[in-house]
């Protein structure tokens, strides 16, 4: 019995040997606990950074973690890295920022600023603290735990008057309009609730009258308009950036005159708005409006035009305007199809390649209600092309049913006499898809309705069947659409 035991005992020492030895070896294994690899988004006023997928954004230490080539091509700041000294320098427009891997010392210029998280590498790639960086470079940071979302808010500088330049024309107090007490708009006050700049024209949608003054300023070259008496609508967020300022910007990539569009609050007694466009050199404008509160400020003119609204046509040139209308947009996705992909996408890639396609035509200048993920209300859609006494409107969509079995291609018009219109492009639209010929119909829809030139809606197919979904989405077939759109919109215009 003896015996036994004393085997017994030595079986049971061997067995906490061994756990002892598993436990030692753990523990000396590296801690990474303090990394967590999450799906780690950045928003860069209002717009989310593309990020590679091999050099993502991630939390360490509490703290997110950026690729340095996030920082550099996402973020446009330049970015040098010293692999010997393991020393990462980022510059833009005077700020200067020395960090180096594991050291929690880091120079902002001239001055030593300690960071609660130094730059490490993973995996070959070097990351640094956001959050640091982004404050340095007058960045607001916001953090998200829900949605693991990080949000930078970009500074928008006031507006300097060079010596000599007149102060701009803002209402006295005394004025009749209304000043903004804790956020409250008072009675009196138009709110703005849109901005927008496509095709070299800024577009701006308020509830009212509000007056515009407009003049330019040099050193350097920038357009300013002021809307007196106005405020921003409590809505205007949800669809464009604007930050808890009351400051927001619009990036422009797509206009040899303007580079980026920058709007604020900038008197809140009275309330005034205050719109600048940054220009690459001094242009010429021109000013649209109509009685519905909707401004173009058109920038597609020759010669020194400026000055009080004028009345359309705003187009001197002989040529006809035709305004292409992506549906939804922004907030407002349309249909979804089952795989997720939503409408809003499908109709503006489509649109994007009509555009292109009608500048290829002398005699038509082409107008895109959005060019990008923008929201855009219905009533805006029409109120754009009825103030620029637009020759046609044409909005694009993609249907959709209950049950997957609907099929095919459809035109809807809401007034007779944009039959003529409907019927010819439908006829080039079905020929493109080989889609189910579903006719021309009337809808009471707004963009058709409210427009008061000839207008139609087109419905490519049906997202909710999955063969028309590959159909619609498809490369070749959209620009065969495309093509098709616009020798039917060619054929009603008698433009050969």
């Amino acid at each position: 019995m003896i015996q036994k035991m004393t085997q017994f005992q030595e079986w049971m020492m061997k067995k906490l040997g061994f756990l002892m030895v598993l436990f030692i070896f753990l523990l000396a294994l590296p801690d990474n606990s303090f990394a967590a690899a999450v799906d780690t988004k950045v928003i860069l006023d209002g717009t989310e950074l593309v990020q590679p997928e091999n050099t993502k954004a991630e939390i360490i230490d509490k703290k997110v973690m950026v690729p340095i080539r996030v920082v550099s091509e996402s973020l446009g700041y330049d970015v040098l890295w010293d692999k010997q000294a393991q020393t990462v320098t980022i510059s833009k427009e005077g700020t200067l920022i020395e960090m180096t891997v594991g050291q929690k010392a880091a120079k902002v210029n001239t001055a030593t600023v300690d960071i609660d998280v130094p730059p490490v590498i993973k995996k070959g790639t070097t990351l640094v603290p956001l959050r640091f960086v982004g404050e340095q470079m007058n960045l607001k940071v916001g953090w998200n735990n829900t949605t693991k979302t990080v949000t930078l808010t970009s500074p928008i500088p006031e507006v300097i008057i060079e010596e000599g330049g007149t102060d701009p024309v803002i209402p006295s107090p005394s004025d009749t309009g209304g000043t903004i007490i804790d956020g409250a708009i008072p009675s009196g006050v138009s709110t703005v609730s849109a901005i927008s700049f496509n095709d070299n024209r800024l577009i701006v949608t308020t509830s009212g009258k509000v007056g515009p003054k407009i003049f330019t300023m040099k050193a350097p070259d920038r357009l300013v308009i002021d809307l007196p008496n106005s405020a921003f609508a409590p809505s205007f967020g949800d669809g464009q950036a604007l930050n808890g300022s009351q400051m927001g910007e619009l990036v422009i990539t797509d206009s040899s005159d303007v580079t980026k569009v920058r709007y604020s609050l900038f008197t809140r007694e009275p309330s005034a708005i205050r719109i600048v466009l940054d220009l690459r050199q001094a242009t010429s404008y021109q000013l649209v409006s109509d009685d519905s509160g909707l401004y173009v400020v058109d920038l597609n003119v020759d010669g020194d035009v400026g000055g009080a609204p004028i009345v359309p046509p705003i187009s001197s040139d002989g040529k006809k305007i035709v305004v292409i209308d992506p549906g939804h947009g922004g907030v407002e996705p349309g249909k979804v199809a089952l795989t997720g992909l939503q409408e809003k996408i499908i109709n503006l890639a489509l649109s994007l390649k009509v555009e292109q396609l009608l500048r290829q035509v002398p005699a038509i200048n082409v107008v895109m209600t959005r060019k990008d993920d923008t929201t855009l209300s219905l009533s805006n859609r029409a109120k754009l092309a009825n103030a620029l006494n637009a020759d046609l409107f044409v909005s694009l969509h993609a249907n959709g049913y209950t049950t997957s079995t609907a099929s095919g291609t459809e035109t809807y018009y809401a007034r007779d006499s944009s039959i003529p219109l409907a019927k010819t492009i439908h006829r080039y639209l079905v020929e493109a898809t080989g889609l189910r010929d579903r006719g021309v119909k009337y809808a009471n829809y707004h963009v058709i309705r409210e427009t008061t030139m000839p207008a139609v809606l087109l419905e490519t197919g049906f997202m909710s069947n999955p063969s028309d979904l590959a159909v619609i989405t498809n490369e070749t077939v959209e620009m065969r659409m495309a093509k098709g759109i616009v020798e039917g919109i060619k054929e009603y215009l008698g433009i050969k």
